[in-house]
């Protein structure tokens, strides 16, 4: 399988200005209505994560993608993912801190919320506007595995470029 990202997170966190990003778009983005598939992303619609009736979509696009990004809007002191939600999806986690350049970001509140729902994993803080984080999330999505991306993470030595690993801390 090649690999393929999914990005998901609240409605208005940054998904589709992300994907553009990633994907290298000069575009205004839109309100994602629906699943959308490009080239190495799935960009999925706000709902789906902010409604447990349709996390049963989040799971199905699961079975197509290597890579899940689990985003947080640096601006936004809610949380919609339930604690602990990466681990009940069998794919290899990237926590995603967006709109990390806006005056109102909190990146200190943003990595708790993001650590209580990746507890093991990279954690890139990410400007889709600066293109800050853009080139890790590239590079972390090429990755088969935990250990790949755990090893870059500490190699690439970047303040906005973390590894998370509660899971295994008392």
């Amino acid at each position: 399988m090649k690999n393929r990202a999914m990005l998901i997170g609240a409605i208005g966190a940054g998904k589709s200005t992300l994907t553009n990003a990633l994907l290298g778009k000069k575009v205004d983005a839109v309100k994602t209505q629906t699943l959308i598939y490009y080239d190495w992303i799935v960009d999925t619609p706000g709902e789906y994560t902010e409604n447990p009736l349709f996390y049963k979509n989040i799971m199905a696009t699961a079975l197509e993608v290597t890579h899940v990004l689990y985003l947080q809007d640096a601006t936004n002191g809610k949380l919609i993912f339930p604690p602990g939600f990466s681990m009940g999806i069998s794919k290899l986690p990237i926590g995603v801190i967006t709109k990390s350049d806006h005056p109102e970001a909190d990146l200190e509140r943003s990595i708790r919320m993001i650590q209580s729902v990746i507890s093991y994993g990279p954690i890139v803080i990410t400007s889709s506007v600066e293109g800050t984080g853009i080139p890790h999330l590239k590079e972390l999505v090429k990755m088969k595995t935990m250990e790949e991306m755990k090893n870059y993470v500490v190699e690439a030595a970047d303040e906005r470029l973390l590894f998370t690993d509660s899971l295994y801390t008392s």
